[in-house]
């Protein structure tokens, strides 16, 4: 754990940009409601909790942590233990979940296993107190990240979803809404925070592990663009929101065209009609009609190969998709199907 030794403020630059930012966006954190933080005790976690604390007094917040330990080094149970500490010492409710192997065995499984939790744990606090429900689960994602995540799905093959990624709210179910109010700031700033505050920071071992795709991408490729182009992490993040209305406007269009194309069954297109749009707009379609429908996964290569066979004169066919989904065409129809279900 590392610390600074600077005095403690309630107020500062910091403070300010968040402050700004919320008054932009009232529907991002509203005025009286509950918030529920994911902290991993990083210096990320730590600087928004912070600075989610201090702006308390203005918005008049419930504040909830939350804490997932992976278990994925002999540290985890002493992270928590002491962040647990630390929360309470504030008088911030602490609350927190332990992982087994097979839930968190890779990065995807890991993430799906956060957000599950999550989203449970704030239907449980809204169903404890139903007159100040918990709709907003907050995450310490950075601009850095955001950067991050572009190189990887870029790398992986996406399509514009992909590259306008980590939107700053969405929504996971019902009014429950998943926000990122640190996408204002860069990891450089979140650890200036932690130093100006005297904020405790717990290094998760893991986080070295450069087997871990994030982890070598922040370690190894991150700082050769930043080396080639300086702020080229901020510069990057920065494509992902002006893509993201760009994206949104995108969808609205698909959706219109989906309803189009609907077949006569459940789950379905009409293979007739969308082979007549150009092909851009037919790979537009089918990757907006995936997602609809449930398919998580699907690179631009997979909806390339889909649009090629569908296309006029080609025989039926089937393709097996992400998570056991799969679409198979006839001559005049388009179906999905989930083998698992």
């Amino acid at each position: 754990m590392s610390q600074s030794t600077k005095n403690d403020r309630s107020w500062s630059k910091w403070h300010m940009r968040l402050h700004k930012k919320l008054k932009q966006n009232k529907s991002l954190l509203p005025i009286n409601s509950t918030l529920l933080l994911a902290v991993s005790g990083g210096q990320d976690s730590m600087a928004l909790l912070k600075l989610i604390i201090d702006l308390k007094r203005l918005y008049k917040w419930q504040i909830e942590v939350w804490h997932g330990d992976h278990q994925w080094h002999t540290q985890s149970k002493k992270i928590e233990e002491e962040l647990k500490l630390w929360c309470l010492n504030q008088q911030i409710s602490f609350h927190s979940n332990k992982a087994n192997k097979e839930e968190v065995a890779n990065e995807e499984k890991a993430r799906d296993w956060r957000y599950k939790n999550l989203f449970m744990k704030a239907k449980l606090l809204s169903s404890k107190n139903i007159y100040f429900p918990c709709t907003r689960i907050l995450t310490g994602h950075t601009a850095t990240d955001r950067a991050e995540t572009i190189i990887m799905n870029l790398a992986r093959g996406t399509d514009l979803i992909g590259l306008s990624t980590l939107k700053e709210q969405r929504i996971l179910e019902n009014n429950i809404e998943l926000v990122r109010p640190l996408l204002v700031f860069d990891r450089k700033e979140t650890l200036v925070i932690c130093k100006e505050f005297n904020l405790p920071i717990w290094i998760d071992p893991s986080n070295k592990n450069i087997n871990l795709t994030r982890n070598k991408i922040r370690k190894e490729i991150l700082p050769i663009l930043n080396s080639i182009y300086k702020g080229a992490d901020s510069r990057i993040a920065s494509v992902a929101k002006r893509l993201e209305s760009y994206s949104k406007d995108q969808q609205s269009l698909a959706q219109i065209a989906i309803d189009f194309c609907q077949g006569q069954e459940i789950n379905s297109l009409s293979r007739t009609k969308l082979i007549n749009f150009t092909n851009s707009i037919r790979k537009i379609i089918l990757f907006n009609w995936l997602k609809m429908i449930g398919v998580t996964r699907v690179s631009a290569l997979q909806i390339e190969e889909i649009n090629n066979k569908i296309s006029q004169r080609n025989p039926p066919g089937t393709i097996h998709l992400h998570g056991g989904f799969i679409i198979r065409w006839d001559k005049e129809t388009i179906y999905i199907s989930n083998k698992t279900n």
